[in-house]
């Protein structure tokens, strides 16, 4: 089963619109691709009742998903990653390639990021949790991602998510902000650059302003 259709299963299950998409995976061959659906929402921390007492809500927690290939490559997870983006109407696809933070001369934050795009939660903030994945797994791909380096992904969704609407509109999108067909983009080369951003949206008016 394709990413897609598993982020669409989620989605249906969970009833709450996506605020945005990211996926990491380490820079080694046939190693797990990790994705986490970031949602939109709040619930209710705890089924107490105070009379008098509004309980305040919380924000509903990110969901990860592990995804075990085989993946002979970036690129191989990348054009599951890009068709996924394209069939769920995002404007655009960030890539970030990341070098490994357990070496001489790194700053703190690059490993505080690395801390962060595998889904753990260096702040120990209480409202950050991440559900699902294997919470081993993921803390031993963050080890080889300190020693190899990482990307990451990141796309917002607009069938499904909060994008529906929002900016001039994009004119490759159907009347539910999906596309039908298998995306046209290409990955690019593997280390290209630090940050490669693929464009699937198009506006074909012209805007006045």
């Amino acid at each position: 089963m394709h990413i897609f259709d598993i982020v669409s299963a989620h989605m249906d299950a969970v009833g709450l619109p996506l605020y945005a998409v990211s996926a990491t995976r380490v820079n080694q061959a046939d190693t797990p691709t990790l994705l986490f659906l970031h949602w939109h929402g709040f619930h209710r921390a705890t089924p107490l009742q105070l009379p008098g007492v509004a309980l305040p809500a919380r924000a509903v927690p990110s969901s990860a998903l592990q995804f075990d290939g085989p993946w002979t490559s970036s690129r191989a997870a990348e054009e599951e990653l890009l068709d996924a983006a394209w069939r769920l109407g995002a404007w655009e696809v960030e890539r970030l390639q990341r070098r490994a933070c357990n070496s001489a001369g790194a700053p703190v934050s690059e490993a505080y990021d690395c801390r962060l795009a595998f889904g753990d939660n260096p702040a120990g903030h209480p409202d950050l949790p991440v559900l699902g994945a294997d919470e081993e797994v993921r803390e031993q791909l963050m080890r080889q991602a300190a020693q190899r380096g990482y990307a990451r992904w990141l796309f917002q969704p607009v069938k499904g998510g909060l994008w529906a609407g929002v900016g001039p509109g994009d004119d490759s999108l159907d009347s539910d902000g999906g596309r039908p067909s298998e995306c046209p983009v290409r990955p690019a080369p593997d280390g290209a650059q630090a940050r490669t951003v693929y464009q699937l949206g198009r506006i074909d008016r012209v805007l006045v302003r």
